[in-house]
């Protein structure tokens, strides 16, 4: 196993770092790197051929995973160990597993749109547990990719990525500046899912290869510059007295129907 660098203080600038990364949109952009803590997410990570910047780990965790933790090395730079009491400073967790990882957030998010492809997008999404529960339903339901906007939540927030489950390691993620004029210019038929009666009913829609189904913040829905370009507004047509559905909730929806044909 490679050889790790023992750190005590909380005084350590790498102990700085990566409580800033782990809080900070901000930092995460400035370094250019975001946090992966805990086991499954490691081994997703691993799996998926990320590399590690950085591992660090507890003493406990050293103890108790030793394998695991050598096959997390092989994959690392720079490896170091930590009192169980330091790591505790550092984790985003209640009780954490001991281990954490620092990757490289994709340059660019590292992905090109697939012109056949189905992808869903997100404009303004400001809840981690919402982007985290769309991200798994996209990738159960066979989804291309997942489309953002600069406006929403930090899709590599530890929240984020703990609420995906690791789905956000593993999908295509693609961050759009301008995100109305950019969606334009993929050149995929956009459907803008929105409140309204007078939209197109989902459930008519044909869908075919090369579309992408927007969704809208969780309180204000699809700006108005979205929907005026985007192709076709479509709605979900609901019964009773609910005025719209969760964010999450109408994604799951707009997914099924977008990949059952």
């Amino acid at each position: 196993m490679k050889d790790f660098t023992r750190i005590t203080s909380r005084e350590n600038s790498l102990i700085k770092l990566v409580c800033s990364l782990q809080t900070s949109a901000k930092s995460r952009k400035e370094n250019g790197l975001f946090v992966i803590e805990g086991l499954r997410i490691l081994k997703d990570a691993l799996d998926n051929s990320i590399r590690f910047d950085k591992l660090i780990i507890s003493d406990t965790a050293m103890e108790k995973y030793p394998k695991d933790i050598a096959d997390f090395a092989e994959n690392s730079g720079d490896c170091y160990i930590l009192p169980d009491s330091l790591f505790k400073k550092i984790s985003d967790t209640t009780t954490p597993q001991g281990m954490i990882a620092l990757s490289k957030i994709p340059q660019s998010c590292g992905y090109d749109i697939d012109k056949k492809g189905r992808y869903i997008a997100l404009e303004n999404i400001a809840d981690p547990s919402n982007l985290g529960a769309v991200s798994r339903t996209c990738e159960a339901l066979g989804v291309t990719g997942i489309i953002l906007s600069t406006g929403g939540c930090d899709p590599y927030s530890p929240k984020s990525i703990r609420a995906s489950m690791g789905t956000l390691l593993r999908m295509p993620i693609i961050i759009l500046d301008d995100f109305a004029t950019s969606i334009r210019k993929t050149g995929l038929k956009s459907y803008a899912c929105v409140v309204d009666n007078s939209a197109d009913k989902i459930g008519s829609v044909d869908f075919e290869d090369g579309c992408v189904v927007i969704i809208g913040n969780e309180a204000n829905g699809i700006t108005e510059n979205t929907q005026n370009s985007a192709d076709m507004r479509i709605t979900i047509p609901m019964l009773g007295r609910a005025e719209s559905l969760n964010a999450a909730v109408a994604a799951a929806i707009a997914v099924w129907e977008m990949m059952k044909k």
